[in-house]
């Protein structure tokens, strides 16, 4: 056995346990299953990963310590204590019930990244507005519970990415109208379009354009067939970037506003 550990063949991942290799999170979490003589069950990101909602790609696997147990920290296991956390079974293996997790989760992130996570709970269908409210009712005290509780109303399903979730909150913040999200707009050759940001009555959209916008010549050519679509329509196209979000903000709350202005004069 020794020989296979220093080789690497096997790998020691609790006393008395060992994987073939490198474990992933099933083997990991079967090792804690039998070190513990039961079910261990995951929380925090694992669990918004396991439903889809996980906007921080989270590597470390994050578990609750079961009672009667003293689970410790090691690399990749982060473990928490959390009484009265609400679990059920998810594909056979027990987690922190969705919108419990994500208002958790939200309360560890800084403001913009919550309300990306609230988003994305939402428009992963595993929870709604309501179960979010009820979440954060149970997790009264703790801490970042009223920024995350402030943020509920502001969640939108139709948010497609954190990032855009992000700009939507800069927007509000700014004194900016909601925007509709994912508009759809037919052109004049009965082209469906959507835009990421859309005041129709403004006739002004606004599109997030992340690191791979351009990344190929065809996304190039749609995108410069949409605007020239929406333009025909008399629609005025924004484009904002992750610095007019992040390091500009006031900039891109002008721009908006100006935009908006304008095309309603």
């Amino acid at each position: 056995m020794q020989r296979r550990l220093r080789s690497g063949e096997l790998v020691r991942i609790f006393p008395s346990i060992y994987s073939l290799g490198a474990p992933d999170l099933l083997t990991l979490m079967r090792g804690l299953d039998l070190r513990c003589g039961e079910h261990v069950a995951v929380c925090m990101g694992t669990a918004a990963a396991m439903y889809g909602f996980d906007t921080e790609d989270v590597s470390d696997v994050h578990v609750l310590n079961p009672d009667g147990h003293l689970l410790r920290d090691q690399d990749g296991l982060v473990v928490h204590r959390r009484d009265g956390a609400p679990l059920i079974d998810h594909h056979g293996r027990l987690v922190t019930t969705p919108a419990w997790t994500a208002i958790e989760v939200a309360r560890s992130l800084r403001r913009q990244r919550a309300l990306a996570t609230l988003d994305a709970a939402l428009r992963s269908q595993t929870c709604d507005q309501r179960g979010l409210h009820l979440a954060a009712k149970a997790q009264a005290g703790r801490r970042g519970i009223v920024m995350v509780r402030d943020l509920i109303p502001l969640a939108r399903p139709g948010a497609e990415s954190p990032m855009e979730s992000e700009a939507r909150l800069v927007m509000l913040d700014g004194g900016l109208p909601e925007p509709l999200l994912q508009y759809k707009i037919v052109d004049r050759d009965g082209r469906l379009w959507r835009v990421d940001f859309a005041w129709p009555e403004c006739r002004l959209a606004v599109e997030y354009e992340g690191f791979d916008f351009h990344s190929t010549p065809e996304a190039l050519r749609k995108d410069r067939q949409k605007r020239a679509a929406l333009e025909e329509m008399s629609w005025r196209v924004l484009s904002i970037v992750c610095d007019d979000v992040r390091r500009q903000p006031e900039v891109m709350v002008r721009r908006i506003g100006a935009g908006l202005m304008q095309t309603a004069a």
